[in-house]
């Protein structure tokens, strides 16, 4: 059934449609007219089933809500809509209340994504991505989305990505990527949050877990406007975790750009740790990146590799990386920071990262965490 966005009157009378709807097992309120006329939006749409969870998400329209019962859901094709909604009238899909919800891609095809939203005005919420042959959840030129406390685990590439041109004012909030893997590309590509090949402004990540994935934690390349990244931790990133004896994973924790494009990120309160590489880097990004209170900590390279471009660093903290604290170039702004003249280096609270592995606060928030903390006011990630 293609859900409707024609006006509507009062009615009693169910239209055919929802009634036909209803008997399918398909949940939710629907309005119609008694006598003719165009049909109203489904308002919400409540699905227990992997057939009504497909053919809600194909036809969605604004205004749409989906609500997803508890349990795991196995699509047999990628689950997709180019349908938008409008700042006032979104299309929301997520779990039902505090019920679990898992999407699980084992019984797709080779090669395929698990979810693909080529929309904007989208809240997809409260619910995990997992097992996808290729990347867990892409969304494309969206404009206004909202990505909130979501799972993107053990995909066979990266598990949430954003990309295309008119990719404006998107929030990623508390989300947990990890575990990602392609081994068609030996690790080589799976990145916890890809936000790639593509521009627009206003597009912010915050609260997120990237952690144990193949390639990087979070991966900038070649998205030409400048994207926030804050209060997130990127650690483990890099290591061969499935015995591939071609392995090619990266294993930086913050990858800040590449590929010929010079653009300003600004990356504020993170941490990054027990990556393979670099704890933050350009990756050739010449653009006037700017990190404050940032900390990198025990990073197989340098904590904080800026040797070509023209970021400006300031009140960022690192430790035990080694490869370095900091190699930076020449046209780099570098002040405030510990390996700065005069600054001193704040000591740890807790050096155990077994509590940022916790679970998160019941509004999905990073766990309380006295790891890598000083309390200093002054330096370093505040680590929450």
């Amino acid at each position: 059934m293609r859900l409707s966005t024609g006006r509507h009157r009062r009615t009693r009378t169910l239209s055919i449609a929802a009634a036909v709807a209803l008997s399918a097992g398909v949940g939710g309120v629907y309005l119609g007219l008694s006598g003719g006329g165009a049909e109203a939006a489904a308002t919400t749409v409540t699905v227990s089933s992997t057939a009504h969870l497909e053919s809600a998400v194909k036809n969605a329209a604004a205004g749409t809500v989906i609500q997803v019962r508890g349990g795991t859901y196995y699509p047999t094709a990628t689950l997709k809509s180019t349908a938008g909604g409008t700042a006032s009238n979104r299309i929301t899909l997520r779990a039902y209340g505090s019920e679990k919800v898992r999407i699980d891609g084992s019984k797709l095809p080779a090669g395929s994504w698990l979810t693909g939203i080529y929309g904007s005005y989208w809240t997809v919420q409260n619910l995990t991505f997992q097992h996808s042959p290729a990347q867990g959840l892409v969304v494309t030129s969206s404009t206004g989305g909202v990505f909130k406390n979501l799972v993107t685990a053990n995909n066979g590439d990266s598990g949430f990505t954003l990309r295309g041109d008119n990719t404006v004012d998107n929030l990623v909030q508390n989300l947990d990527s990890y575990g990602n893997y392609d081994p068609a590309g030996h690790g080589q590509n799976a990145d916890g949050i890809a936000i790639k090949f593509g521009s627009g402004t206003g597009n912010k990540v915050t609260g997120a877990r990237l952690y144990n994935n193949s390639d990087d934690g979070l991966d900038l390349w070649q998205f030409s406007s400048p994207v926030t990244i804050e209060h997130s931790w990127a650690y483990g990133n890099g290591r061969n975790r499935w015995n591939d004896s071609a392995f090619e994973g990266n294993g930086n924790g913050f990858k800040l750009g590449g590929g010929g494009v010079a653009v300003a990120h600004v990356v504020n309160n993170n941490a990054a740790w027990d990556n393979t590489l670099n704890g933050f880097t350009e990756n050739s990004n010449t653009g006037a990146i700017v990190l404050n209170r940032n900390t990198a900590y025990a990073n197989a390279q340098a904590g904080f590799y800026f040797a070509t471009g023209k970021a400006r660093l300031a009140r960022n903290l690192a430790v035990s990386d080694k490869g370095g604290l900091d190699k930076l170039g020449p046209k780099t702004v570098s002040a405030a920071n510990n390996w700065d003249g005069g600054v001193g280096t704040p000591a740890f609270r807790s050096t155990d990262a077994t509590s940022a592995y916790g679970v998160r606060k019941p509004n999905g928030s990073l766990p309380a965490t006295t790891f890598l903390t000083t309390g200093s006011t002054t330096i370093g990630s505040t680590m929450n």
